[in-house]
């Protein structure tokens, strides 16, 4: 199996979180194979040369500021991404925040911060955008979860229950929505070369030891992320629902060699 540029070839694509990182990556390779991309973070400005990249593969595309936890804003996507295509056929939660804190002195304030973006902000975009897809049809969502979410994450707690709470929407909603032809499934990382991911491991030493945590021995590439996202939108992925797809260089154990 290979991707050509025919793969998504003029489905409409909604990517959330798509300023950097793994989002980015997400929009750009969508485009690649024939995605018209609409590109969302808080951040406008950032998304302008997102939104340059997928033109610049002859795919249209539209940016679009949006705050995943505010009902308002993600009302405001679906409306001008039906204003300018008329119709929504893939929609990729990839939006995230997390931060590092012993979990006893959490505050409030992050905890919901992480909740209202990793897990609210997935049911807000689903609900807007399967109602338009229950209209059209059918449609594919792909939500972007983490192995933190069957693992857990020590110093981030908060996080990991997010995910693992997308982990089983995910399956509730596969389960849900197939008899309106909507396929929902996520595509978990591992450790990712980031800008959020290099901010906290700032040297090449703390690299390399995170890199040891691997089985494959590094860290994933936000491209292979996204050849992960876009298979699992694809028909390729016609008979997989409310499933988890792990791209993370291979499980973590305990009992390691060395």
């Amino acid at each position: 199996m290979s991707f050509s540029p025919d793969t998504l070839r003029d489905r409409v694509a909604v990517v959330t979180g798509a300023s950097q990182g793994i989002g980015r990556a997400i929009a750009v390779e969508m485009a690649k194979v024939g995605a018209h991309v609409v590109a969302c973070s808080r951040r406008l400005a950032a998304l302008e040369p997102v939104a340059e990249a997928v033109r610049a593969e002859g795919r249209q595309a539209l940016a679009v500021a949006c705050d995943v936890g505010d009902a308002r804003q993600v009302d405001d996507v679906v409306a001008r991404t039906l204003e300018q295509f008329g119709r929504i056929d893939l929609l990729v939660n990839n939006a995230g925040y997390r931060i590092r804190a012993r979990f006893e002195e959490l505050p409030r304030t992050e905890w919901d911060a992480m909740v209202q973006t990793n897990l609210t902000g997935v049911f807000l975009l689903s609900q807007a955008v399967g109602r338009v897809m229950i209209r059209q049809g059918g449609g594919k969502i792909v939500n972007v979860t983490s192995v933190a979410g069957r693992t857990g994450s020590r110093g981030m707690a908060a996080y990991a229950a997010a995910k693992a709470g997308v982990t089983a929407l995910t399956q509730s909603l596969g389960a849900e929505w197939a008899k309106y032809g909507i396929s929902v499934n996520a595509v978990a990382p591992g450790p990712t070369e980031t800008e959020g991911v290099l901010e906290v491991w700032k040297t090449p030493a703390m690299i390399a030891n995170a890199s040891r945590e691997v089985p494959l021995g590094r860290l994933g590439r936000p491209e292979e992320i996204a050849w992960a996202v876009i298979f699992v939108a694809s028909d390729h992925a016609n008979f997989m629902t409310g499933e988890t797809v792990y791209v993370s260089g291979g499980p973590r154990v305990a009992n390691r060699e060395d």
